[in-house]
């Protein structure tokens, strides 16, 4: 349920910016860095779009390969998948190559400042950047409902965290990265808080049906574009726009 969730919230925010920054039916370039399982690349391939997914991970790019094998030929033909680090897409890609460029769960990097320069670099005039990171300012918020109150009070004032696989990873301070991304000529135009209800849920809990579905994406929607609600939120879901 977390990941599609995740993943819905995510499209439908997605979606809204794009709408807003291009003209209706123009096919757009995007790189999807740290594509995973491909959901947001197919999807934006079905929607007609051309498509790179970029992917460190042997084992999460054979993913995508599935998946996309899976596709009819025509979105087949719209994405091409690369293995390769987020870190050097200046060795992959020329500068302005594409229209949009996504960056979900990957900011973790001890230093995401090159990263996301090089992102910056490979978007267009006028580009879209989406970056999905861990809230680092509500990093507290699991823990202490979890009644975790030593891993609580640890939280609040450090920027990393025990993931769910028990790997200790970095999370992001919104402020901070509103700051980086006008650095890097891409200032933030837009954000929303990604899971404020539901983040504590078990890992193997399964979306409920329908009519409950749709209430609770509905409320997670609405929280994730109302303060102060999304300041709390699990993850953070940042667009910035290429000067």
């Amino acid at each position: 349920m977390r990941n599609t969730l995740r993943q819905a919230l995510v499209a439908h925010q997605l979606d809204e910016q794009i709408t807003a920054r291009f003209p209706v039916g123009q096919r757009l370039r995007v790189l999807d860095v740290g594509v995973g399982q491909g959901t947001q690349a197919l999807r934006l391939a079905r929607a007609g779009h051309e498509v790179t997914g970029l992917e460190s991970d042997a084992t999460m790019l054979e993913t995508a390969r599935t998946a996309l094998a899976d596709e009819p030929e025509g979105i087949r033909g719209r994405v091409r998948l690369i293995e390769g680090d987020g870190r050097e897409t200046g060795a992959h890609f020329l500068p302005g190559t594409f229209d949009v460029v996504l960056c979900h769960g990957v900011l973790y990097v001890p230093e995401p400042d090159p990263l996301l320069a090089g992102l910056a670099r490979v978007l267009a005039p006028g580009g879209l950047l989406s970056l999905l990171v861990r809230n680092g300012d509500a990093l507290a918020m699991r823990p202490g409902l979890a009644g975790d109150w030593d891993t609580t009070l640890t939280a609040f004032d450090s920027p990393s965290y025990s993931n769910r696989l028990g790997l200790r990873v970095r999370a992001d301070r919104r402020e901070k990265l509103t700051s980086t991304l006008t650095a890097i000529g891409a200032p933030l135009r837009a954000w929303y808080g990604v899971r404020v209800f539901t983040d504590l849920a078990p890992d193997d809990a399964e979306p409920p049906g329908s009519p409950e579905w749709e209430r609770l994406l509905a409320a997670e929607e609405r929280a994730g574009r109302t303060d102060p609600y999304r300041a709390v939120a699990a993850l953070l879901h940042l667009c910035g726009v290429r000067g």
